[in-house]
C-alpha cells in the first residue's frame, strides 16, 4: 500500500508510522539508574569519612587530657611542700637559744593555759585551783606540814591570761612602772607559770604579813618547804640570782612530778637568757 492510498485516513497514517518504528524503541526511555557498585562505593566513602572524623576527635580529646594531666603533675612536683606554720608559742619554743620575751634584764617564757577540765580546787572555797596531779600532791604536802605544826596557805594557783593582764598592765600603770621594771616582779600575760596550772604561791598561815614578800624566807613554812617540798615534787621557781633575771620569790613553787610538767618547765630552762 502506498502513501497516497493512506492519505484519506489520518489514523491509519499514524498507525502505519508507529508500525514503521522498531518495537524496542517505542517506549519512552527513563534515565538509567546508577550501577549498584557505584552506590556502594559512595556509601563506603561517606562512612569512612565519618569514622575518620570520630576517631580524630577522640584522639585529640585524649591527647589534650593527657597533656593537662602531665602539666598538673609537673606543677605539683615543682611546687614545694607547704606545712602548717606553728603557732606563735610553738615557734618561739622551738628556739633553744633565746627566751620568749626579754624586758630589761628579765626573761620570760610563754606558757599555754591549762584546760579548765584538768583543774582541781586546793582551797576550801574552791577558788584556787591546780592541775589534778599537782593539786593532789599539794594537798598531801599541806597535810604533812600541818602534822608537824606548820600551816601552809595557798595564795594563788592557776591564773588565766586575762587575770595576768590586770596584774601586769593595770598594776604597772597604777604604780607608774615601766615594763622592764614590772617584769622583774610579774610576768606579762601569756608568760606566767601560773597559766600552766602547776605553780602555786604559798604563805605561812601563822605569819600572813610575809605573804608575797621576800621576808617569807624567814618563816617556818618556808623552812619546811625547803626541807620537804621535793618529796612532793615541788621546787622553787625563782631563787636568788636566777638565770631569768626575775626577782627572788621564795613563795612561788611549781610542780614537776609528771612528764608534762617536767617538759613544760625544763624545756624552757634549756634556753639561754
Amino acid at each position: 500500500m502506498d502513501n497516497a492510498s493512506l492519505s484519506g485516513n489520518p489514523s491509519k497514517v499514524a498507525t502505519s508510522s508507529m508500525e514503521d518504528i522498531p518495537e524496542a524503541l517505542r517506549e519512552v526511555q527513563s534515565p538509567s539508574p546508577q550501577p549498584r557498585s557505584q552506590r556502594v562505593w559512595l556509601v563506603g566513602l561517606l562512612v569512612g569519612w565519618g569514622a575518620f572524623a570520630l576517631f580524630a576527635g577522640l584522639w585529640f580529646a585524649s591527647l589534650s587530657q593527657s597533656s593537662s594531666q602531665t602539666t598538673t603533675s609537673q606543677k605539683s612536683q615543682a611546687a614545694p611542700t607547704t606545712e602548717p606554720s606553728p603557732t606563735s608559742t610553738e615557734a618561739v619554743s622551738s628556739s633553744p637559744h633565746s627566751p620568749d620575751i626579754v624586758l630589761g634584764k628579765s626573761g620570760h617564757f610563754a606558757y599555754k593555759e591549762a584546760p579548765g577540765a584538768e583543774l582541781q580546787p586546793i582551797a576550801a572555797d574552791g577558788r584556787l585551783k591546780l592541775r589534778k596531779a599537782a593539786a593532789q600532791q599539794y594537798n598531801a604536802m599541806v597535810a604533812a606540814a600541818r602534822a608537824q605544826g606548820v600551816i601552809l596557805v595557798p595564795i594563788s594557783g592557776f591564773r588565766s591570761a586575762a587575770e595576768q593582764q590586770h596584774l601586769f598592765f593595770d598594776v604597772k600603770a597604777q604604780r607608774g612602772q615601766v615594763a622592764a621594771e614590772r617584769a622583774t616582779v610579774s610576768a606579762p600575760p601569756g608568760y606566767s607559770e601560773h597559766h600552766t596550772g602547776y605553780a602555786v604561791d604559798v604563805g605561812d598561815g601563822r605569819v600572813p604579813a610575809t605573804n608575797l614578800s621576800p621576808n617569807f624566807e624567814k618563816t617556818a613554812a618556808f623552812r619546811w618547804l625547803q626541807a620537804n617540798a621535793a618529796r612532793y615534787s615541788f621546787e622553787m621557781s625563782f631563787p636568788k640570782n636566777n638565770a631569768q633575771g626575775v626577782s627572788y620569790e621564795p613563795w612561788h613553787w611549781r610542780f614537776v612530778g609528771d612528764r608534762d610538767s617536767l617538759e613544760t618547765f625544763y624545756k624552757a630552762k634549756q634556753r639561754k637568757i
